[in-house]
């Protein structure tokens, strides 16, 4: 009726009343917890504080954690393997610590192992399989040990001309997995070989893998890192020895070889490339081995094997 006071209330069916946006921040969350040393007000703060002011005065830039577990040092390498780590211990290879996992099952190699570690006074930690499994950067194989070393020293290409009355040399143009490069320096230690040349680009390194492939005969057998390959070869070239390429187009089967008895170089290129251009104009005779019609090539390892094998032979009949 006319001058009714009385307030109509609108039809708000199905509908919500909000907040403004007042409540979102409260819907949103505080965020993730922040890290310990990250909050102002705790300990582990002042801790990080104090390390990096620490870390500032000695000149570095990353300070080691207070947190973290053991691990070798980024200027150290591990070699693994019972095998590889008793090699590189007989060879007195500059080693900082032993690892030996927990509960393992000991044999002569390991009795031996830990033996000359304590001998050279090279630290032995004794750390569960887990943790070992960490360090060796979740290498399965490394049966239970594993040896901290400096990084490897390569010696320069020249230098394995004197290392014998006549040198055999390896050079690897383009191999790029660790195990071809283990195999073949196991190969070259077996058939009296000087010595293993790399190319420092788009080239293998002698890193764990290859330590363990090889059962630790790099400790025996020096590896040579040229900065370039053909250069190397130019240069053994001009000191008297023999350029060999091992291919399954060359001209010469291994078993009619007449430079066996010579200072030989021989190349092996990558099982899918085989021999880049330039190397193989370089070398004085291509020789290829012959297989069966079903396989199509053979490995880096398994050729160069093979090829040291019929050197040596030759070589031995006619001393």
């Amino acid at each position: 009726m006319a001058g009714d006071a009385r307030r109509r209330t609108p039809n708000l069916k199905g509908t919500k009343v909000g907040s403004g946006g007042r409540g979102r921040q409260a819907l949103e969350g505080k965020g993730p917890t922040p890290k310990a040393e990250d909050r102002t007000y705790h300990k582990a703060h002042k801790a990080k504080q104090l390390a990096e002011r620490s870390a500032a005065k000695r000149g570095t830039s990353q300070p080691r954690s207070s947190g973290s577990r053991t691990k070798k040092a980024s200027t150290e390498d591990l070699v693994t393997g019972r095998n590889a780590v008793l090699e590189a211990l007989r060879a007195r290879i500059p080693a900082t610590t032993l690892y030996i996992a927990a509960r393992m099952e000991v044999d002569d190699r390991t009795r031996e192992i830990v033996s000359i570690a304590n001998k050279r006074d090279v630290p032995v930690l004794e750390v569960m399989r887990p943790e070992l499994d960490r360090l060796t950067g979740g290498d399965l194989l490394h049966q239970g040990v594993a040896l901290a070393v400096k990084p490897y020293e390569y010696a320069h290409p020249m230098d394995l001309l004197q290392r014998g009355t006549t040198p055999l040399i390896v050079a690897l143009d383009g191999v790029t997995d660790p195990r071809n490069l283990g195999a073949i320096i196991r190969s070259v230690a077996a058939f009296g070989g000087s010595g293993v040349v790399l190319p420092q680009r788009r080239s293998v390194g002698v890193t764990p893998a290859a330590w363990r492939s090889s059962a630790g005969a790099i400790a025996r057998v020096p590896v040579a890192q040229a900065s370039n390959l053909a250069q190397a070869i130019t240069a053994y070239k001009k000191a008297g020895v023999f350029v060999i390429g091992l291919d399954g187009g060359g001209d010469v089967q291994l078993p009619a070889l007449e430079l066996a008895d010579r200072p030989l170089l021989v190349v092996a290129g990558s099982e899918g490339q085989g021999l880049s251009r330039l190397v193989g104009e370089l070398c004085d005779q291509i020789v290829s081995i012959p297989i069966g019609r079903a396989t199509e090539s053979l490995n880096a390892s398994v050729a160069t094997s093979i090829a040291l094998y019929a050197i040596a032979t030759t070589r031995a009949a006619t001393e």
